[in-house]
Parts: structure tokens; sequence; C-alpha cells
């Protein structure tokens, strides 16, 4: 009998995926690590202070730049932004801000700064972010919690397909990615966390409020 170990987003119970390494959830079909089989944090900060991420280097801004480009198309100077996950470089809010945008940068290990999660904001990016999600049902519902009515999540991960080879699949291979979503997932979190819209446009994923 398979385990039925709970996903860390719905609850569900869930049963062993691919290699044996994740597990597959029966309610909103994510696919995670379980809890005995996270990085420690020391593995988290080598992974994360290895990515070489340099604002000024064009092909990073142009990887990230279907979120810019949402954020830019939707919301102006006047609206508040959050560069949530920003890492060790906040990409992002260096493009916007050079335009004259309004947006500050949270990251539990690079930007500490948990005051700037009791403010409210018009626009959150989360670019490469949710799949390093431990308890991501708790994150969704304090990205929620932060944005305005009318506001958006802007958020960027490679989503999975059953196309995909999952055991040679390249973001299964970073240690730190511990949370995978499918199509079906980020429709059961809309849903759940009371979303009022949802858009995905390959890696892009955008959350209305």
């Amino acid at each position: 009998m398979n385990n039925p170990i709970s996903c860390p987003l719905c609850g569900m119970a869930s049963t062993p995926f691919a290699d044996g390494l994740y597990r597959n959830c029966n309610g909103c079909e994510g696919i995670f690590l379980s809890v005995e089989k996270l990085p420690d944090q020391k593995t988290e900060l080598t992974t994360y202070k290895a990515h070489n991420n340099d604002v000024t280097d064009k092909r990073y801004q142009k990887f990230v730049s279907p979120i810019t480009k949402a954020i830019l198309q939707h919301f102006d100077p006047k609206h508040k932004g959050l560069d949530f996950g920003a890492g060790t470089g906040p990409v992002i809010s260096h493009m916007l801000q050079i335009q004259g945008y309004s947006i500050v940068q949270y990251d539990p290990y690079f930007h500490p700064y948990p005051d700037l999660l009791k403010d409210a904001y018009d626009y959150i990016a989360c670019c490469e972010v949710m799949e390093h999600f431990f308890s991501p049902k708790s994150e969704f519902a304090l990205l929620k919690s932060l944005l305005k009515p009318g506001g958006a999540l802007f958020c960027m991960t490679h989503i999975y397909e059953d196309s995909i080879d999952f055991t040679k699949w390249y973001y299964r291979t970073d240690p730190t990615h511990v949370f995978i979503y499918r199509k079906s997932t980020l429709e059961w979190i809309a849903k759940e966390f009371g979303f009022s819209g949802l858009e995905i446009d390959k890696r892009l994923i955008c959350f209305w409020n």
C-alpha cells in the first residue's frame, strides 16, 4: 500500500512519482518532495549563491521579460510593487526602477525585511520562486493577502506536462525545486485562494485579485 503522505498545498494524499524521490498529489496534482527529503538551509544557500544573477546581463533581462512586460502593460509608476523572492540579483526590480517604478524586494535570505509583508501591493513579481516553496499553501495565502483589490501576482516557473520525461528533466535536478506545478495545480490555486482570474502563457502565470 502506498504511504498517503499529504500534499503541502492541498492536503490530499499522494503516491510515489517517477523515480520515487518525488510524490504526486491525488488532489491538486502537484509534484513535491516529502518533508524528509527537503534541502537544508546550507544546501539552499549554496545553490542560490551559485546562480550568476547579474541585473545588467541582457540574457537574464530577456529571461524575466515576460513578467516585466506584463507589469509595464498593466501598471504604471504610481502603483506599488513587491519583488517576492528577489534573490541575489533582483533584475525585475532593476528593470522597473530604471523606468521610474516603485518596487521593493523581499527574500528570506538576501532581502530579509519582514515588515514589507505587512503592507499591500498593486502587483507582485514572483519569478522562478514558487518551485522553491516548502509550504505552498501558506505562501500563496500570504501572497494573496498582500495584493490590493484589482492587483496581480505575476509568477514564472516551468510547468510540468506529461510529455516531459521527469526523470531526465533539467528542472528536477535542482535540489531546491521542491514543488512542481501542473496546469491543473495552478487552476486549483486560483480557485482555492479566491483569485478572480488566471492567465497562463508558457512560463508566465498571472493570478488576478
